[in-house]
């Protein structure tokens, strides 16, 4: 049923939810023989006007240093037998998420969640703004933390 399943982590949030979050897709993968996509998405330096306080290669550092994070997260919580491809973008949560379910033709989206706090019902989380724009099925996996 699922052949590409797109992880979003976020390698900010604790422990826990990060390893929920990648054995699920895990047991998934190895369910369905599907390929995992573990995605983090770090912030862009917005408007130019903010980037001239950072050094050139800011940018570039940032993401090497999310890549790196990233695998090792995964290699620490995905067994070998799992095909994952290691992805990192910059810019906006949500719109990333999207757009690379939409590159790497993801059919399912695994996102945690938590407990809603007031201003996110005034401003939305990103896993609300996936779930009402993703055009493949997403599974929100709850989280205690």
């Amino acid at each position: 049923m699922y052949k590409r399943i797109l992880v979003p982590i976020d390698i900010q949030e604790g422990e826990r939810t990060r390893k929920m979050s990648l054995e699920r897709a895990a047991e998934l993968c190895r369910f369905y023989d599907a390929k995992m996509f573990a995605l983090t998405v770090v912030p862009d330096m917005g408007m130019p006007i903010v980037a001239d306080y950072f050094p050139s290669d800011a940018g570039d550092k940032i993401v090497a240093d999310a890549e790196s994070l990233l695998h090792e997260l995964v290699d620490a919580h995905i067994p070998d037998d799992i095909d994952v491809q290691h992805l990192v973008a910059q810019g906006s949560i949500y719109r990333r998420i999207l757009r690379m379910a939409e590159k790497v033709e993801a059919d399912l989206i695994i996102m945690p969640a938590h407990r809603i706090k007031l201003q996110d019902y005034l401003l939305g989380t990103n896993t609300s703004k996936v779930v009402r724009h993703a055009k493949c099925s997403v599974l929100v996996l709850r989280c205690e933390n």
